[in-house]
């Protein structure tokens, strides 16, 4: 679901840029406000999970990959907006250090996954938590399963507008080349599928883990923050050990192939075969750890040390942040939470 650099025109790009600048803002103001300077460092644990869960790709029939993306998670565990920041957050270390979504399409990346998938999640997750309040983590699968379906369906609107709205003079897509008939049912069969539902059993297994093991972690209140830090960094270094199982789904995620890749692709009922200009003269960028691999290591190593490194990355910078805010004399978890 990362949208890769030059598959969205500069304009498009531009666009959801400037709608995110808002949200991002506000979700600042909201984080600060709500969020008790002793909770802080809890969300940049939590920021973690969504980063290590992407890393986790599981092989769809056909050759494509997904994963889950644990942003209704952390919306259960610290409200929508916090969730908005911190995976937004995350998205940015994996654009700028590993090369795993495009710079310029941060702002559509963070758009589907940091405030349509929360949001929308979280507003399921309340309702039938509200409905049926001895079935949370019922409530938070639907959650998870509506919101990342909702994400992926936004991403597949974006990738098909490109085709109908760029193109040139001999009628060849100047960056992403597949339409609406074509994006819509790609991104959704898998996400529908297996992505959606190893995004529920993501969230309720951790959540569902939390709430037996360190309880206190869920709690709404600051001075309970600090409690339960060990239960919470041995599960982050299980899911740090287990990522480089995501190397085992060969293939690559629908709509993230290199230029040279897509020349080949069939979707069309035959190969494309071209490169579309935009692409092919796009914006480029070197990433440090491209893929996630650390040239000098075998492939698991450098997934492993990659996952440390974005982990170390996201918890510093929430540690940073921290410094910044002061404490609410008034905080109040419920508004946190709503």
């Amino acid at each position: 679901m990362h949208i890769p650099e030059n598959y969205l025109s500069p304009s498009t790009c531009a666009v959801f840029g400037a709608a995110m600048a808002p949200v991002w803002w506000l979700a600042v103001q909201k984080v600060k406000q709500e969020v008790p300077k002793e909770k802080m460092p809890m969300l940049g644990i939590g920021a973690a999970f969504s980063f290590l869960g992407m890393m986790f790709n599981l092989p769809l029939p056909g050759g494509t990959t997904g994963h889950a993306v644990g942003a209704v998670l952390l919306a259960i565990m610290f409200g929508p907006w916090s969730a908005c920041l911190a995976v937004s957050i995350a998205l940015f270390v994996q654009a700028l250090f590993f090369g795993d979504g495009g710079l310029l399409a941060f702002g559509a990346n963070c758009f589907n996954m940091a405030f349509v998938m929360p949001f929308a999640g979280f507003a399921i997750y309340r309702a039938l938590k509200k409905a049926m309040p001895a079935h949370e983590l019922i409530a938070a699968g639907a959650g998870a399963y509506v919101g990342i379906n909702l994400a992926a369906l936004c991403a597949a609107i974006e990738f098909g507008l490109q085709p109908l709205l760029f193109t040139d003079a001999a009628g060849h897509a100047l960056y992403c080349p597949y339409p609406l008939a074509i994006s819509i049912p790609a991104m959704m069969v898998g996400h529908l599928t297996l992505f959606g539902l190893a995004e529920v059993i993501f969230t309720t297994a951790i959540l569902g883990y939390l709430k037996k093991a360190a309880p206190s972690l869920l709690a709404d209140t600051a001075q309970q923050a600090g409690a339960g830090l060990k239960t919470i960094y041995g599960l982050v270094a299980l899911l740090i050990l287990g990522t480089p199982l995501g190397l085992l789904a060969s293939g690559t995620a629908w709509g993230e192939w290199d230029p040279e890749e897509l020349a080949e692709q069939d979707f069309l009922g035959s190969a494309l075969g071209y490169t579309p200009a935009g692409m092919e003269d796009g914006f480029s960028f070197d990433a440090l750890f491209p893929d996630y691999a650390i040239a000098g290591l075998p492939e698991s190593f450098g997934y492993i040390l990659s996952a440390i490194i974005g982990t170390a990355l996201l918890i510093l910078t929430f540690k940073i942040f921290a410094s910044f805010i002061h404490t609410p004399t008034n905080y109040d978890a419920s508004i946190a939470k709503h």
